[in-house]
């Protein structure tokens, strides 16, 4: 079973999320991502929020159609994000991907990479029409080149990434040492249909990006 969550984000930035709706899939709507749902012609088995950014009769609209909806506080002390993915860990799947929890307000987008380190052990993706997002614990990982995703870079969240070996990758490195704040592994390039990335101690954030104009 696989889950996917639709968060509140702009629209701009979520993609087609019928490319993601497999057979496998349960849906959950987070607040406003409940109304993209329907809309998109996709029923969740779940929603959770204050559901703050839609109106009274979205709201009605939404209730109309679905069993699974919580409706929250607003005053509380998770985010709406944070009690859909819970309830989303309790079910036991074999991989989340989170949508629309990009874009807009940068708080938001914070608190939801938290949430993929927080659940490092957990294959969890976030994605967005120019970004997949995941995070990653000391051991060795495959990545298998995605064209439309041509960059990968390689960030350090904990103060310290020790044993960091890159292969097959255009920028190799082996048993390298990077910091907190490092840019050495930032827009890395696949040159094989897969490389591998290890390292032994601290935690990953690992981003694969399309290019859409622009650089810095």
């Amino acid at each position: 079973m696989l889950i996917h969550i639709l968060a509140g984000g702009p629209d701009e930035f979520v993609p087609d999320l019928h490319i993601y709706d497999e057979k496998e899939v349960n849906w959950v709507g987070v607040d406003r991502g409940v109304i993209t749902l329907l809309k998109a012609g996709i029923t969740p088995i779940k929603a959770f929020g204050d559901f703050d950014s839609i109106t009274q009769k979205d709201l009605e609209w939404a209730q109309k159609r679905l069993d699974g909806i919580e409706i929250w506080p607003s005053e509380k002390d998770q985010t709406d994000m944070e009690i859909a993915l819970d309830w989303a860990l309790t079910q036991k799947p074999k991989k989340i991907r989170i949508f629309g929890a990009t874009g807009g307000r940068l708080d938001h987008l914070f608190g939801n990479v938290q949430l993929l380190i927080k659940n490092v052990k957990i294959d969890i993706e976030m994605i967005d029409k120019q970004n997949i997002i995941t995070a990653h614990e000391p051991g060795e990982y495959t990545v298998f080149n995605i064209p439309q995703y041509r960059y990968v870079s390689f960030i350090p969240i904990t103060l310290d990434v020790k044993g960091i070996t890159l292969k097959g990758f255009k920028y190799p490195l082996t048993n390298c040492h990077i910091q907190l704040g490092s840019t050495l592994c930032i827009s890395n390039e696949l040159i094989q249909s897969h490389g591998t990335f290890s390292f032994s101690e601290g935690i990953l954030i690992m981003i694969r990006s399309k290019d859409l104009g622009g650089s810095f």
